[in-house]
């Protein structure tokens, strides 16, 4: 596996004008896989675009390593960045407290009558957000870390972990407009729990809309 990162030429205007949706970075994470693209495979790759210290980023998780010229398309020149992630994966070990980054799309099935699925509804407010994380950890092989708050009236006891930012990226314009998606990101403290079920988590994903730049966790271990 591996992980790459560039940054984006948010500067340059004319540049990255055809940036304006998810469909558009789809399009580019793709486009940077040219061998893949000629093959006519469509492998999943997951993605997001990270914003730190007032520039943005696209960071890309994948089986094969992506073309570092395509990968600059919408980049700044030689910011692009490929690393293997082999030997985070291989090193972690139950019981390791590590510190996550995760965006994500917040949502769950809603009953309709008449249908067999049901439509897809977002959750809306940061305490629905927040408990879908907390409900998928398990499952998800780890624990959210548990922070009790000092000098409150009962010493609250909470999750150590924020939602660092929420909004509604349009997935594809058309005419000017287009359906948007709910995008959260979440920052905090995590144990691992189940080595292969974590895996799974880093490589696959978390949630709906991967192809669309949501689900990909990132950890580092605790400073």
């Amino acid at each position: 596996m591996y992980l790459s990162r560039v940054e984006i030429d948010s500067k340059n205007r004319a540049k990255t004008k055809d940036l304006t949706h998810l469909g558009a970075y789809h399009n580019w994470v793709e486009q940077s896989f040219p061998e893949e693209v000629t093959a006519n495979q469509r492998n999943r790759h997951l993605w997001r675009i990270d914003q730190l210290a007032g520039k943005r980023y696209l960071l890309i998780l994948s089986e094969k390593k992506p073309d570092v010229t395509a990968l600059e398309r919408y980049g700044v020149s030689e910011t692009a960045m490929v690393r293997s992630y082999d030997h985070l994966l291989d090193n972690i070990q139950e019981g390791q407290i590590l510190q996550f980054r995760l965006t994500a799309n917040p949502s769950y099935r809603a009953k309709t009558a008449g249908a067999k699925q049901g439509r897809v509804v977002p959750h809306i407010t940061v305490a629905q957000q927040r408990l879908w994380l907390a409900d998928r950890a398990e499952k998800s092989g780890f624990q959210l870390i548990k922070q009790t708050v000092v000098g409150e009236s009962d010493d609250k006891t909470t999750l150590a972990f924020d939602i660092v930012s929420r909004d509604w990226p349009v997935l594809h314009r058309k005419a000017g407009h287009g359906p948007r998606l709910s995008r959260v990101t979440f920052e905090g403290l995590l144990r691992v729990s189940d080595v292969a079920e974590f895996k799974q988590t880093l490589t696959q994903g978390i949630g709906r809309e991967k192809a669309f730049g949501m689900g990909l966790m990132t950890v580092i271990p605790e400073a």
